[in-house]
Parts: structure tokens; sequence; C-alpha cells
């Protein structure tokens, strides 16, 4: 669990601090639009190939733990 959510940062001058994929300005709710919108993986990785599977991956992750309540901690 914590190599897919230490993927996710939080710093108060990227994105207005949301959370983002490592530090770069692709913030975890813009993947879960994509994903919500129907996109695939494949596809989010074919469109922006700077993004990595698992980067995907923890936005999902990250989005499970933030909605059940479990206490995580985020990368620096």
């Amino acid at each position: 669990m914590n190599t897919l959510i230490d993927r996710i940062t939080i710093e108060p001058t990227v994105c207005h601090g949301k959370p983002v994929i490592r530090g770069m300005r692709w913030p975890v709710e813009v993947i879960l639009d994509m994903m919500g919108s129907g996109m695939t993986s494949q596809q989010i990785i074919e469109d922006h190939p700077e993004l990595k599977l698992e980067d995907i991956q923890a936005c999902l992750r990250f989005a499970r733990l933030s909605v059940s309540g479990e206490a995580y901690q985020l990368a620096n």
C-alpha cells in the first residue's frame, strides 16, 4: 500500500495544495474524472505518457482511503 500512496503528494505551492501525482501538476481528481468518464488506465497512459499505471492505481487507492476513514500518510 505505501508504495502506491507514496506516489501522491500534497504541496501548498503545487495545484493549490490539492493531492497530485509525484509532485507533478496532475491532480488526483483529474485522473478520477478521466476514469469516471469511461477512459481506461491504458487510454490515459497512451494520451499522457508521463503517467504510469502505478500513478493511476495510487489515485484509486487514495480515493478509497479518503472515503473509508482509514488512516494514511502521504509522502512529503
